[in-house]
């Protein structure tokens, strides 16, 4: 497994605060190194409102094309791809849940974190397969991601066929009932040491949209414009289906992740989501205590302005 290095002190003011501190990401992006290992990103380069190289964030293609040379120069994941529309996760948050997943095991800050022994698996690993491509690529995990869709896991299926190192830690399965999140997922005498999940946080399709509206008027906002510039409701990190919503929305699939949690007790060490409402977070660790959990823990991330949760708990 080659050793990650930092990029050369980037040229542009850091863009991202308050992520972890092995994040690799923390300095903000190096546009110019990015360009020069993958051209493809150069046409979508450009300095913004400050002078500061940059890219359109409201643009999928832009937001696309920086994720696969994000991937390609700091994590050695060669091309990288997903169907138009599917979910597009910015790799700098990603990655800050795979090293908050890392301290539940005591890693340290230096170099050799390297666990081979630590299993994952990724709840809904979705087109992208983010979480397992990190946690392969990082601290050099083995990997399971699950998703209902067959045709979002043949995406997957071909990032690992063009990247060898991951086929001996990356491997993927159907969850053939979207009834159930463990069940037919987890095997009999198998063990995780922590499971991974990005719920679907929208109750309908119709709210998926209203949400998406609000997220590019949020951006041009930032931009200095009053609103976005198309009435398209497509996100600019996009997001197909289940990705984005389920019937009872993100409180729901919550309930639903914790109770079966509880069925599989003994073979996961540390079964954590995240949780993109404040609102749902109390609940969800009620019904964690209740269950019988002797560890919970709410986890902070900061990416900017942003903050995000993640729940962990243990019943071990």
């Amino acid at each position: 497994m080659r050793t990650l290095h930092r990029s050369e002190k980037s040229r542009a003011k850091p863009v991202r605060k308050g992520l972890h501190p092995r994040n690799l990401h923390n300095q903000g992006y190096d546009f110019p190194a990015l360009v020069k290992s993958h051209p493809a990103l150069a046409p979508h380069v450009k300095p913004n409102a400050h002078g500061d190289l940059s890219i359109d964030f409201a643009d999928p293609l832009a937001v696309k094309t920086l994720n696969a040379a994000l991937l390609n120069r700091y994590y050695h994941i060669a091309d990288w791809d997903i169907p138009e529309g599917a979910l597009c996760p910015p790799i700098p948050g990603r990655a800050d849940y795979i090293h908050y997943m890392a301290d539940l095991f005591g890693l340290g800050t230096g170099p050799g974190l390297e666990q081979p022994s630590i299993k994952l698996l990724d709840i809904g690993t979705g087109a992208n397969g983010i979480y397992p491509l990190l946690a392969c690529q990082i601290y050099g995990w083995q990997c399971v991601g699950s998703d209902t869709n067959t045709q979002s896991l043949e995406n997957v299926a071909t990032i690992i066929a063009n990247n060898p190192t991951l086929k001996e830690r990356f491997t993927l399965r159907t969850q053939p009932d979207k009834n159930h999140i463990f069940e037919g997922i987890i095997q009999a005498g198998e063990f995780f040491d922590v499971s991974v999940c990005n719920p679907p946080f929208h109750a309908s399709p119709d709210e998926a949209r209203k949400g998406s509206r609000l997220k590019l008027n949020n951006l041009a906002r930032s931009l200095g414009e009053q609103k976005a510039k198309t009435e398209s409701p497509t996100l600019n990190f996009g997001g197909l289906g289940a990705e984005l919503w389920c019937k009872g929305g993100e409180q729901l699939f919550l309930k639903k992740l914790i109770k079966e949690s509880q069925v599989y007790s003994t073979q996961c060490r540390w079964f954590t989501s995240l949780v993109s409402k404040a609102d749902n977070v109390k609940p969800a660790k009620k019904m964690i205590h209740k269950l019988g959990a002797v560890d919970i823990r709410e986890i902070e991330m900061k990416q900017g302005n942003k903050i995000t949760r993640v729940l962990a708990w243990t019943f071990i």
